[in-house]
């Protein structure tokens, strides 16, 4: 199914982090882990995915929670972020060992992939179109922040 455009922006965010999780992993398989790299660029995507969460926890779980067929769903991506965010944190702190940033990968992969596969196809084929596109609106608002949180220091925000 074609993604509803007022959830791209949030699948936009989340080919980034896939592409993000496809590095890491390569890195692990080739045992090429540079450990205070790898921590220091999760500590930066970590500003990016705190907003990301907040968007995500403020303006499309609860709607989609009045879904019954979507609660169960709701409560475990709530769980998935804040078990990924005791990781990040993690990464923050420069605690992560080579089995916590392998943990971090396949959690952050399997998670967006529920959201791609589970809540947003099971949004798009429950809420009406005025009901998204409301949603739409409060995500380019609350997204608005990841601009200029996540920008690189001398990038111009598009």
């Amino acid at each position: 199914m074609l993604r509803n455009k007022n959830l791209v922006p949030l699948s936009h965010q989340h080919q980034h982090a896939l592409a993000m999780c496809v590095r890491l992993k390569r890195a692990l398989q080739a045992g090429e882990v540079d450990m205070e790299a790898w921590q220091a660029e999760l500590a930066q995507f970590e500003l990016e995915i705190a907003v990301h969460f907040a968007a995500e926890e403020k303006e499309l779980f609860p709607r989609a929670g009045r879904l019954p067929e979507m609660q169960s769903l709701v409560e475990e991506l709530k769980d998935q972020h804040e078990a990924l965010r005791e990781l990040f944190s993690g990464a923050q702190k420069r605690r992560l060992d080579r089995c916590a940033l392998g943990a971090l990968q396949a959690k952050l992969t399997a998670h967006i992939r529920k959201e791609e596969r589970e809540l947003f196809e099971g949004m798009q084929n429950g809420l009406g179109a005025d009901e998204m596109q409301a949603i739409g609106a409060a995500l380019e608002r609350a997204l608005a922040k990841a601009v200029t949180i996540c920008a690189l220091p001398g990038a111009q925000p598009s």
